[in-house]
């Protein structure tokens, strides 16, 4: 089997620089003179000011493909309906629980983070289009943007239980927004800002983040509770908190999705509680410094640390690239085009980064020597956050996040989300199902569309797709009447994964392209010089921030990580007292 690596250049990016028209969902009158970024994205791009903007179109690098050129699914070459999305998860997608040899479940989690900051489309209902016995619901009682997938009748898992539907919403768009044209494909609507800067901590607009901020010390605002500090509790957590019981707590919600499952949770805490601890040391150091000034100083350096880890210690792993350039630079990286548009990909958002494959289904609990002192099935916590404030779960589970191993890049993937998503009694959803049906409803292309963007080969006939084990070759042919129906998500989900990577080369290139676009088109990214970044001596002090780091001075009771704590604990990658590990130097930051 052919293996491919990519790199990618700003020129690669400037290429494929393909947004929609001119006309968008956000309007922006005028752009304040700042040297801090916008809650937004607006004005992040003085010249074209609404790109990046949260509530706007989602990007594509291919035009939509939908069966009626305006919103309905796409359908097969003959003109049929393409096969049923739980029919074509479980056939392709088997239950097996295969440990990665090299990654924890970090690794995995913080890639959930970055999607998270950059882009939430998906439908308004997802959770509540069928009963929570998996049966469709009267059309009065069904919201009208809900289309549940029908579930086969000889499912070999659902027909035990007489379940006829998963519950599926489709998704905001343009239309709806009253911003689409007539007779033109509808465009999916990105609900939160482009830009890898936090929004999932400080919010994406002015009312929740002015809740959020305590107004004084440039703090956010917590609640105290066993000596530590927790975000606000939400006060209506009906919503994003469906599956809670009565006084569980539920924070509040700068990102909905905080309180989706345990790590999650857990990772926007780490970065909520070292906005304060920044904050605190800024005080410290500037006594002079107002409230704004703090916050946004504390709020710059916590994105910066962000940045810094999601594209030098993160998407290194994940894609086997040194980032998207060839060697770590010492100096300013001066990379930004005001031409590029940051926007998030369709391609990317419902296809190429839809892996849940290293999902584990069972969260390890761990104590500080590293063994395992029990687990927690994950769909037992789904919308339940409060399991972190038990006894000493938040360390537990925070070691357990840098110990255990996340599942293998490959096909498989465990029960708990695809037979047990959300569920509300002994059955849940299949997000594997829901994924597929996601990238129908968002009118993304065909694999072989994409492959032949990519400069890869496009396959004439199922044995030709050169990428494609021959086995998996032979499921695709039973499912899909041609080679021409099969789906990008699906195509790019069941390739051959080289040693070292987490995905293929379609994929990879996808998000190769998206996360140079993501940097490149940020005229706040950490490494600019001039005022919207730091001095040379600041940056290199941003440039000590480490996963590891974040853990040790954000969990109390953890004392000790391996440096690079996206991989397993191995002779090269030992347990070291926190106090050993390089941190950033605030003192530098005195004026």
């Amino acid at each position: 089997m052919p293996r491919h690596v990519f790199t990618v250049s700003i020129i690669f990016v400037i290429a494929f620089d393909c947004s929609i028209s001119e006309q968008k969902c956000g309007k922006v009158e005028n752009c304040p003179e700042t040297k801090y970024r916008s809650l937004d994205g607006s004005c992040n791009n003085l010249k074209h000011p609404e790109w990046g903007m949260a509530m706007t179109r989602f990007r594509r690098l291919l035009p939509a493909e939908y069966g009626d050129g305006i919103r309905s699914f796409r359908r097969s070459k003959s003109g049929k309906s393409l096969p049923n999305a739980r029919k074509v998860s479980e056939t392709l997608f088997p239950l097996t629980v295969i440990p990665d040899k090299d990654y924890t479940l970090a690794q995995m989690q913080y890639g959930q983070i970055i999607t998270h900051d950059i882009a939430q489309g998906g439908g308004l209902n997802d959770l509540f289009c069928c009963t929570e016995h998996l049966q469709y619901l009267n059309k009065t009682e069904q919201a009208p943007n809900c289309l549940p997938i029908a579930v086969p009748k000889n499912d070999p898992f659902y027909s035990k239980y007489d379940a006829k539907c998963i519950s599926f919403a489709r998704s905001l768009t343009d239309r709806d927004l009253n911003c689409g044209k007539e007779n033109k494909p509808v465009q999916q609507i990105n609900k939160v800002n482009s830009f890898l800067d936090l929004s999932i901590i400080y919010g994406n607009n002015k009312k929740v983040h002015d809740y959020m901020r305590l107004g004084t010390g440039g703090l956010l605002k917590t609640r105290k509770y066993k000596d530590q500090e927790w975000p606000l509790q939400d006060l209506n957590p009906s919503e994003s908190c469906a599956l809670a019981k009565k006084n569980d707590t539920c924070y509040y919600p700068s990102d909905p999705r905080i309180n989706q499952h345990p790590h999650l949770a857990l990772l926007h805490i780490i970065f909520y509680r070292e906005h304060n601890r920044i904050a605190k040391s800024l005080a410290e150091i500037n006594s002079h410094w107002d409230d704004n000034t703090l916050f946004e100083e504390a709020r710059k350096i916590n994105i910066a640390q962000h940045q810094h880890v999601s594209y030098y210690e993160w998407l290194s792993l994940f894609m086997n690239v040194t980032t998207l350039r060839e060697d770590d630079p010492v100096g300013y990286v001066d990379e930004y085009d005001e031409n590029v548009d940051p926007g998030v990909l369709s391609e990317h958002n419902n296809a190429a980064f839809r892996i849940h494959t290293q999902i584990a289904g069972q969260l390890h609990l761990v104590e500080e020597d590293r063994g395992v002192e029990g687990t927690l099935r994950l769909s037992d916590w789904y919308l339940r956050p409060y399991v972190l404030e038990e006894r000493n779960n938040f360390e537990l589970l925070a070691r357990g996040l840098s110990t255990q191993r996340s599942m293998a890049a490959d096909v498989y993937h465990d029960k708990e989300i695809t037979h047990h998503w959300f569920r509300r009694t002994s059955i849940g959803y299949d997000l594997r199902a829901i994924d597929i049906q996601r990238s129908r409803d968002t009118g993304v292309p065909t694999y072989n569309k994409a492959r032949a963007l990519c400069n890869l080969s496009v396959a004439a006939s199922f044995d030709k797709l050169v990428d494609i084990p021959k086995h998996i070759q032979e499921k695709l042919a039973r499912l899909y009447e041609t080679v021409d129906d099969v789906g990008l998500l699906v195509g790019g989900a069941v390739e051959d994964v080289p040693q070292g990577y987490a995905i293929g080369p379609t994929f990879q290139c996808i998000l190769l392209i998206q996360f140079g676009r993501t940097r490149a088109g940020d005229r706040f990214w950490y490494e600019r010089s001039g005022e919207t970044g730091f001095t040379l001596d600041q940056l290199q002090e941003i440039r000590k921030a480490s996963f590891s780091r974040l853990i040790c001075d954000n969990a109390k009771g953890v004392k000790r990580m391996q440096p690079k704590g996206f991989k397993k604990l191995s002779s090269s990658n030992q347990l070291v007292d926190c106090q050993f590990l390089p941190s950033v130097n605030l003192s530098l930051w005195k004026i």
